[in-house]
């Protein structure tokens, strides 16, 4: 895809964007448009302010040799800006059941379209030179890859998104004690989930991820059907992670059902909010570009 001539893919269709090619593939496309964005913005995404000369290293951009001191000094050096901070960043993605799911009009199921997130965040975050972990879980933690700032590790990420997933209950809680701990100085913990999950326990791990320091970001996953209950007329409705079922007529329900999302959705903004964490309601039609805006602001919020 040419960058310079097509649009931006951080801001198409999610589902057209993510047909065409592989996970990796549309994840660079993704961030490539958003750095596009960022760098046009009059507001920049992440400093470009010089700090200071280091040796070159293998994997370097080369653009940013400096060649009268290489000259001067008989030594390859690279300038170093003020976005090199090295952060550590650990990103959470809830693999359970409830979130292999779509609408009657969606494209991508929740786990889906939340993969290609992880994707991307995890991406535009090496790019950042930060150190990038990663935990998956659903019934039980599924993968934990500890933080570090190699490009080779983005493709670590990537296959564990390959293995099985699926099961039950969340272990959400023991998830985010997982992330709390790979970061070992105050950083990032991004938690991706629809949230169907028990609240306290949940409350519990992310209070202990800010009381280590960290700042941490909740993308709320939902697919539209979820909010506004857009699917069949008469319907036999089921915990996917449970064995309740409830037969219902669709129309005589809706209203109430909006009601109680919607309540659910500004309880978990006010507690979390309570927590000092940011809360972000994502659905799974939105472009990529949103989710990563969203989850970026956690890095541009650190020094």
């Amino acid at each position: 895809m040419d960058s310079a001539r097509s649009p931006r893919a951080d801001l198409l269709d999610p589902s057209q964007v993510a047909s065409l090619g592989r996970m990796e593939i549309v994840a660079r496309w993704v961030v490539e448009g958003f750095l596009q964005g960022l760098h046009r913005s009059p507001r920049k995404g992440f400093s470009v302010e010089f700090a200071e000369y280091r040796g070159y290293q293998p994997g370097d951009d080369l653009r940013y040799i400096d060649w009268k001191v290489v000259a001067r000094a008989d030594k390859w050096m690279i300038k170093q800006f003020e976005e090199e901070t090295n952060l550590r960043a650990a990103i959470v993605l809830d693999v359970s059941k409830s979130m292999d799911w779509k609408g009657l009009k969606g494209s991508l199921t929740k786990v889906q379209y939340a993969e290609q997130v992880v994707a991307a965040v995890s991406l535009l975050l090496l790019k950042q030179k930060d150190a990038v972990g990663f935990v998956r879980y659903d019934d039980q933690v599924r993968s934990i890859i500890t933080p570090k700032a190699r490009t080779v590790h983005w493709r670590r990420i990537i296959k564990a998104m390959e293995e099985p997933g699926g099961g039950g209950d969340s272990k959400m809680g023991e998830a985010l004690m997982h992330a709390s701990r790979m970061v070992s100085r105050p950083g990032i913990v991004i938690l991706i989930s629809d949230l169907l999950v028990d609240v306290e326990q949940t409350l519990s791990g992310l209070k202990a991820a800010r009381a280590g320091g960290h700042d941490v970001t909740v993308l709320h996953v939902m697919d539209r059907s979820e909010r506004d209950l857009d699917v069949a007329p008469e319907g036999l409705f089921a915990d996917t992670e449970g064995s309740l079922k409830v037969s219902a007529t669709t129309s005589e329900v809706r209203e109430a059902y909006r009601r109680t999302v919607d309540h659910a959705i500004e309880e978990w903004r006010e507690r979390l909010g309570a927590l000092g964490v940011s809360y972000e309601v994502v659905f799974t039609d939105e472009p990529f570009g949103v989710p990563l805006r969203k989850a970026f602001a956690a890095r541009q919020r650190l020094p």
